[in-house]
């Protein structure tokens, strides 16, 4: 097998999953991701990744139709018993790159730290335009910086690291063009480098996230939107495909 249906999770379960949300103790964090992606996205989204589907559930006051995915059954069966009372919401498993099993398109698909996984990434970007409708979003959140690249990294199955002109890459040899494309999160990698690269943490500490939460992602917040950041703990980019 290839790409990401050969992603296998650290563990199954609501507490052990690898989660962009970043749990409990992440809430700051939570809302930063939101407010990233909310503006791009349009009136039908596809995510990519759903987890257990804390992040597409977020939406829903916004869209008129929602389909979540993932590969893992477990993350499917959570997902069907989430939105089993939404008759707009469709639970799919699919791996990527792959004919995703979608008949009518969607106008955005969201897929939050999923590219970095597979390590076809621009067929897997192809696939989920196929099933975009032309002049639609892919909204792709991806760690960055292979300078970044630790155990925690090698655990849970990333592929590798992006910069701006890595995913740019991707994305135009799948045929998008780039609305967004910039490194984020500046403070957040300087910690991630400290902690990960120069400390030797294997897995992000719930207690140390929960200061970062508190602390730096504010203050990141507040320093992104003076000046761009030069790089970052994540890349992300909106990618547009051709009308």
């Amino acid at each position: 097998m290839s790409g990401y249906d050969r992603v296998v999770q650290p563990a199954a379960g609501d507490d052990a999953l690898e989660n962009h949300l970043g749990g409990d103790e992440a809430k700051n964090y939570r809302q930063y991701e939101f407010d990233m992606v909310a503006p791009h996205v349009g009136r039908s989204m596809l995510e990519i990744g759903s987890g257990l589907g804390h992040f597409a559930e977020q939406f829903l006051p916004r869209l008129d139709r929602l389909v979540v995915s993932d590969f893992d059954p477990y993350c499917v069966e959570q997902l069907e018993k989430r939105f089993a009372h939404r008759d707009d919401v469709s639970v799919l498993q699919f791996g990527l790159p792959a004919e995703i099993p979608l008949a009518d398109p969607v106008d955005t698909v969201v897929m939050m730290n999923v590219l970095e996984h597979i390590e076809e990434d621009a067929e897997a970007l192809r696939s989920l335009a196929r099933v975009t409708a032309p002049g639609g979003r892919i909204i792709i959140w991806v760690p960055g910086y292979m300078q970044l690249y630790g155990d925690f990294d090698r655990k849970v199955g990333h592929v590798r690291r992006y910069t701006p002109t890595t995913l740019r890459a991707a994305v135009t040899a799948a045929g998008l063009g780039v609305d967004v494309l910039k490194p984020i999160n500046f403070l957040g990698g300087i910690a991630w480098w400290a902690a990960v690269r120069r400390g030797g943490v294997g897995y992000p500490d719930p207690r140390l996230v929960k200061i970062y939460d508190r602390t730096v992602v504010p203050m990141t917040r507040f320093i992104e939107r003076i000046i761009r950041p030069p790089f970052g703990q994540t890349v992300f980019c909106v990618a547009r495909v051709p009308q």
